[in-house]
């Protein structure tokens, strides 16, 4: 038998890497029943075999899947790390985690490309299908993909996601698809105050009735703890501030699993070449030095609720434009109340000293303290509408 997640946890508990939190022990618990339950499912293949076809026998009824978990909770208290010791010790073959708003933008992705598929015209009107008709063929899609979903920052502000979230996850359900899912939101508060509300609380409703909810918040924040024990603003540039870096990244992942992700930016891509759940790591090359603006910053900061940025160099007129960059980068992070974690080849003050832009470059100065104060390191991450995402 496959070894759960609750004994990854305890081992963990063990070595000291974490501290004992009956929060998260509950939660390791409720993970543990599920990871066993899915060692005794055995979802039906969804085909009727010829007798059935003929009418001579009948199907036996389909066996209901296990019930999901959606576990809600502030940051920084152990939602992610105990979400990927189950997933890695999940018994199934087909499963995926992802963030669940590049899988909501893979989802608008597919209704795309299936709207042009000429089977899908209405012959008679002369026109496409309505995206009720075609996301149960999506989600069928998804269900020949993976039989559990785990969805990190389980979260829904875009009306168009609203729309149809509703309809999409009553197919998955229907198709025996397993759903875990972390958030800092209770169900209840999922899409609060958005356009049309009133067509969302059936989803809200869905989700009470299929998945067990659990509250994971024994009051103590691990990631602003972390922070606080950090320098955030590492300088000056050598070996030391790169090995500094990787450190404190591994110490707020966990462990857990880390890979590229792109965004996707009215039509364009911003690749991310390391993130977990809602912490990045990029380099000043990668983010200042490239064609990009402010939207593309703006749904960076609202897509990470922390941001590693290594290597930024001195700045001066020689390098004006990646300056200007930096400092539009910097403005959408303290809008929307990203941590920022980096490494510089000088301090704030002395980043960019003089030349034609210095005087400008005085603000970012003032924020980028800032950013490095409790206060600020403590605030919540302010996930801004409107960041001209696709």
């Amino acid at each position: 038998m496959i070894n759960g997640p609750l004994m990854h946890y305890r081992a963990r508990l063990a070595s000291g890497e974490i501290r004992p939190d009956p929060a998260q022990e509950l939660a390791a618990e409720k993970l543990e029943s599920l990871h066993h339950a899915l060692i005794a499912f055995r979802p039906g293949s969804g085909r009727a075999g010829w007798k059935e076809r003929f009418g001579l026998t009948r199907r036996a009824a389909a066996e209901p899947p296990p019930q999901g978990l959606y576990i809600y909770g502030g940051v920084g208290r152990g939602k992610s790390m105990l979400m990927d010791m189950f997933f890695r010790a999940a018994p199934l073959h087909a499963k995926r985690r992802v963030h669940f708003h590049e899988f909501m933008q893979e989802v608008h992705g597919r209704l795309r490309a299936m709207r042009q598929q000429p089977a899908i015209r209405d012959i008679r009107a002369g026109k496409r299908a309505k995206d009720d008709d075609i996301l149960p063929a999506v989600a069928r899609d998804i269900a020949r993909e993976c039989r559990l979903l785990c969805f990190d920052e389980f979260q829904v502000q875009d009306i168009a996601d609203a729309m149809i979230i509703g309809r999409l996850f009553e197919a998955l359900f229907e198709a025996s698809v397993v759903v875990v899912a972390t958030s800092n939101r209770p169900p209840r508060d999922l899409y609060k105050d958005g356009l049309q509300r009133e067509n969302f609380l059936p989803f809200i409703q869905m989700i009470e009735r299929r998945m067990d909810v659990l509250q994971l918040d024994a009051g103590t924040d691990y990631r602003l703890e972390s922070m606080r024990a950090m320098h955030v603003y590492i300088t000056p540039l050598d070996d030391a501030a790169d090995r500094q870096m990787e450190d404190y990244f591994a110490r707020l992942t966990h462990g857990a699993m880390i890979a590229p992700e792109t965004l996707s930016i009215l039509g364009r891509s911003l690749s991310i070449p390391r993130a977990c759940d809602d912490i990045a790591f990029a380099s000043f090359k990668e983010l200042c030095e490239q064609p990009l603006g402010p939207p593309d910053y703006l749904a960076l900061a609202g897509r990470f609720d922390v941001l590693f940025l290594s290597r930024i160099p001195s700045l001066s007129p020689a390098n004006r434009n990646e300056a200007k960059r930096f400092v539009t980068l910097i403005d959408a992070l303290y809008e929307h109340r990203v941590k920022l974690i980096c490494s510089a080849e000088r301090p704030p003050e002395t980043l960019y000293p003089t030349g034609d832009g210095a005087f400008e470059f005085r603000r970012t100065v003032s924020r980028l303290f800032e950013m490095q104060t409790e206060k600020y390191l403590g605030s919540e991450h302010l996930l801004v509408a409107g960041c001209s995402c696709d």
